[in-house]
């Protein structure tokens, strides 16, 4: 089976100009809320990645007519049928469990099949049948394919999520804005995605108080409207270029950002020793002679993103002494140690902490085993000597829009090639 592969000849220095896509963790919410709407809405700033033409795909299942041009969706929900989706589309990525929250607060009921995407270790979606129980609905999970959520009426009710989750959060809020009553919703999640989705449900009529912060009430109403919306900027974007224009670049600047939604990795990027000048906007990076040792420990927003330990790790090679990143939302998300190995990294990961010297990296064969480690993988072979062939690619264009051109634009030696 032919199969496509990214190549890098590492050594070359970056420079130029980056313009940052809408952000995939808001778009892959968005999309699944349009089913809320009765009206036409436009959905402006999507990301060009396989994920947003998946969930396209799986509005046009639903009888729902969708036209994507380029970065703007136009979604016309009046004819919208409530169907199965127990399918492989269903199956390709975790974000369609969207789909979840949205059918019940729309039509009460819905059979889907159950959600896939990176392996990342336990992920399971407990809290989000937690809080569909909570606003009333039953949950058949006889089928080892598929489940079946109903409710005679959704009724707002007080909801704790054990964990901190951005997917239960906005699921959650999903199936309230048309619930019967008030549901408040605590120990939420605060990340920008939540409250882009938010705001873009009251741009719809939803009436949502405190998303952003642990506490949002939902106030239910009868319908919604349509809207025009602009996705914001993705974070997990800005903070990948940030890594690539630290590890690579001779001058850099990355228009299209919001400041404070990268500020913990800003704060280790200067701790790291990195050039970095961030205006309104946009950030500078120039070019860094010596970097210093750092330690890493992934939080829930606001601390540093857990889809950024990953991407950053590279960067540490070139550090004076032992650098330290550990993971406290995924513990085993370190399959690209092992391919960093392969390349020549001296780095160890046990028990959720990853252990990384100095090292000198050259290229060889790799894998990408999910969508950030193959951003990580993509900034070693920038680094590395000699050519990187990096496999499973299909993970890289789940989140990153035309990333090899942009590399290129920027003096990257990158291309693709299908074997």
């Amino acid at each position: 089976m032919v199969q496509e592969v990214i190549k890098i000849r590492g050594g070359q220095t970056l420079n130029g100009n980056v313009d940052i896509h809408g952000a995939k963790n808001s778009a892959v919410a968005i999309i699944p809320a349009t089913i809320l709407a009765e009206e036409q809405v436009t959905i402006d700033g999507l990301p060009q990645i396989s994920d947003v033409e998946t969930l396209v795909s799986l509005l046009g299942d639903l009888n729902i007519k969708t036209d994507l041009d380029g970065t703007t969706l136009n979604v016309d929900p009046t004819q919208i049928e409530n169907t199965s989706l127990p399918n492989n589309k269903v199956e390709s990525l975790r974000a369609s469990y969207y789909m979840m929250g949205a059918l019940l607060g729309r039509f009460k009921k819905c059979v889907i099949g159950l959600p896939g995407g990176c392996q990342l270790g336990p992920r399971p979606i407990d809290q989000h049948i937690k809080g569909f129980k909570a606003l009333g609905a039953t949950i058949d999970e006889s089928s080892d394919s598929s489940m079946k959520i109903e409710a005679e009426k959704l009724t707002g009710a007080n909801i704790y999520l054990d964990i901190v989750s951005v997917g239960a959060t906005i699921n959650i809020m999903l199936a309230a804005v048309r619930a019967e009553g008030q549901t408040k919703l605590e120990n939420a999640a605060k990340e920008p995605e939540v409250v882009d989705v938010a705001n873009f449900l009251s741009s719809l009529g939803a009436d949502i108080k405190g998303a952003g912060t642990s506490t949002i009430k939902i106030n239910g109403v009868d319908r919604l409207h349509g809207s025009r919306h602009q996705v914001i900027p993705d974070r997990i974007e800005v903070g990948t270029y940030m890594c690539i224009a630290a590890a690579s670049g001779e001058q850099m600047r990355i228009n299209n950002i919001i400041p404070t939604h990268v500020e913990s990795l800003i704060v280790k990027l200067k701790e790291l020793g990195v050039d970095l000048e961030v205006g309104e906007d946009y950030a500078v990076i120039n070019k860094s002679d010596a970097f210093n040792s750092v330690d890493i420990k992934t939080l829930v927003y606001p601390g540093f993103a857990t889809d950024l330990q990953q991407p950053i790790t590279p960067l540490l090679f070139k550090a004076d002494g032992v650098s330290f990143v550990t993971d406290t939302i995924y513990p085993a998300r370190f399959k690209h140690v092992d391919e960093l190995k392969n390349m020549g990294a001296n780095i160890e990961a046990d028990q959720g902490t990853a252990t990384v010297k100095p090292s000198t990296l050259t290229g060889t064969d790799v894998y990408a085993s999910d969508l950030r480690a193959g951003a990580c993988l993509i900034v070693a072979g920038l680094l590395a000597e000699g050519v990187t062939t990096i496999h499973n690619v299909k993970y890289i264009h789940r989140g990153y829009a035309n990333i090899v051109d942009t590399l290129n634009g920027l003096g990257a030696d990158i291309w693709t090639e299908e074997i």
